[in-house]
């Protein structure tokens, strides 16, 4: 738990139908959280300020740094007045590791590849997830939306959040977690799921916003074979899903969304 808030109440004047009034509204923070390993800065984000240790663990995780949850040490957090630098140390042979391929990163709101080092990292080869045996019916697709989107009390406070869940056919959310950044929401997701020992293969990652290339990788590395948005894809995320396997499924809206990438696992969903 941190002493930052993840909301702010400001003064704005708006226009409504026809009529213009001052008064408040409630906002979301933002402040710079930094990922520090055995002492040095690995990485800076603009983050909303709520579940960082699972912010931490996903970061770590689809960045590549660690494999799995038990190869982190510890996590604290030291506060200051800027910002929260989350000082991560990791067990031996993987800290070791981090030291050789050693590099700093930082990402503002909305870009999860800012301070990549070549070419070659942005577009890297992503877990093959195609024998995950997962099967959604069309009403898992609906529902998922659904329920994530009654599952954000931060955007409905603030209405300028992304939201990312993870949910299994059956039982329905396991977890929801939000952010400023589509890339943190989805990272602090990851997070949430390995922590809890949930079987990433099981379910489906749902996201509220635009499906871009990263948000296909960092779904794959976590280890989820169907990644379910609101929004439409990229080209790239669509080449990317197609190579790994992975379902990708957009543009839910109502009953209505569409699958770009191997749509075996959603029965039923045969076309006229």
């Amino acid at each position: 738990m941190t002493d930052f808030k993840t909301t702010a109440r400001v003064t704005r004047t708006a226009r409504r139908d026809g009529a213009v009034a001052v008064g408040e509204r409630c906002v979301p923070e933002e402040v710079p959280v930094a990922f520090s390993y055995g002492g040095s800065s690995h990485a800076v984000m603009m983050a909303t300020p709520a579940d960082l240790e699972d912010f931490a663990v996903g970061f770590s995780l689809t960045e590549g740094i660690i494999g799995n949850a038990s190869e982190i040490a510890s996590i604290e957090a030291v506060e200051d007045v800027q910002g929260i630098d989350m000082q991560i140390t990791l067990v031996d042979a993987v800290a070791d590791a981090l030291r050789t391929r050693k590099r700093h990163m930082a990402g503002p709101v909305g870009c999860g590849l800012c301070g990549i080092e070549s070419i070659e990292q942005a577009v890297r080869q992503v877990p093959d997830v195609s024998k995950i045996a997962l099967t959604l019916s069309m009403a898992d697709v609906v529902g998922a939306i659904a329920l994530l989107n009654d599952a954000q009390p931060l955007h409905r406070e603030t209405r300028a959040v992304h939201g990312a869940g993870f949910y299994r056919p059956g039982i329905g959310l396991l977890a929801v977690r939000e952010d400023v950044g589509r890339h943190n929401a989805l990272d602090k997701l990851c997070g949430a799921v390995v922590r809890a020992a949930q079987p990433p293969a099981e379910g489906a990652v749902v996201v509220t916003s635009r499906l871009s290339v990263e948000m296909v990788q960092k779904a794959a590395i976590l280890g989820s074979a169907v990644l379910i948005a609101i929004s439409a894809p990229t080209a790239l995320a669509i080449r990317t899903a197609e190579a790994a396997g992975m379902t990708l499924i957009a543009l839910v809206r109502g009953d209505d969304f569409e699958v770009f990438t191997h749509p075996h696992r959603i029965a039923g969903l045969e076309a006229v």
